[in-house]
């Protein structure tokens, strides 16, 4: 029982509850355009991190740049890679939006993964239209950042009820001084921000729903985790109730260039 919770809670990126609905739209979305393209894919992953991401895509056979200012993190990453067997697919750079081009040798892309860095950089819209630069035509982003209701809805499920009043009113989404992030986004601006700097979204979904919320005694099982991403993947795209997906977490935005 406790090595099923651990798997289904704390397993990889492509298993754990709070990345498999990612993984799955990413990994989708890989294997069309390789089909496109008959060859494997040029990836970049900016602020990466330890390869959570990029050690899965690389075992699919892509080639995966990791852009990230921290070195630890970079070390980690590194460590991983070759433990998995792929090191000759990933490249870890230390750096940042602003390097990009160097990092990547002014080669562009066929995908590029920006999951959980556009709430910490200096400037989102900034950082997004150099994403977009690197694209080749065709190309594909894939977009997650925080959104501002669901950090609402669980300060107000906390009992913390002016924390919650602060992330709904707030121009950033913060609750409070103490809050780890510098901003949160709301799906409008954020599906406009994306358009700003070029790229025409494809698909635009809330993730994380519900399983941030979920008690971890309740998700025992490998059964449990699996229905409870069937639920969230189901309530995401409920043609009747779109407004769903404003409560994940989470925003996942697929955007294509050209």
């Amino acid at each position: 029982m406790a090595d099923e919770h651990r798997r289904g809670r704390r397993g990889g990126t492509p298993t754990s509850l709070r990345t498999a609905a990612v993984w799955a739209s990413v990994h989708a979305l890989a294997v069309e355009r390789q089909r496109e393209l008959d060859r494997p894919l040029r990836v970049l992953d900016l602020g990466g991190g330890t390869g959570g991401l990029a050690v899965p895509l690389a075992e699919q056979g892509y080639h995966v740049t990791v852009v990230d200012p921290s070195p630890d993190a970079l070390a980690s990453l590194s460590r991983r890679s070759t433990e998995s067997g792929v090191a000759d697919r990933v490249t870890a750079v230390q750096g940042d939006a602003d390097t990009l081009g160097e990092a990547l040798d002014q080669e562009p892309v066929d995908l590029v993964c920006c999951h959980g860095t556009l709430e910490v950089v200096d400037d989102p819209q900034a950082t997004l239209s150099a994403l977009a630069a690197v694209l080749a035509p065709g190309g594909y982003l894939s977009l997650v950042a925080a959104q501002r209701l669901a950090v609402v809805l669980a300060r107000v499920l906390a009992g913390q009820f002016a924390q919650a009043h602060e992330a709904l009113v707030s121009p950033d989404g913060r609750w409070g001084a103490g809050d780890p992030l510098p901003r949160r986004f709301d799906s409008d601006h954020l599906r406009e921000m994306v358009a700003s700097s070029g790229l025409t979204v494809r698909d635009c979904h809330g993730v994380r729903l519900f399983s941030d919320l979920v008690p971890s005694a309740l998700v025992d099982s490998e059964h449990d985790r699996a229905a409870l991403l069937r639920l969230e993947e189901e309530a995401s795209r409920h043609p009747d109730f779109p407004f769903l997906g404003q409560l994940g977490a989470a925003l996942h935005i697929l955007a294509r260039r050209g």
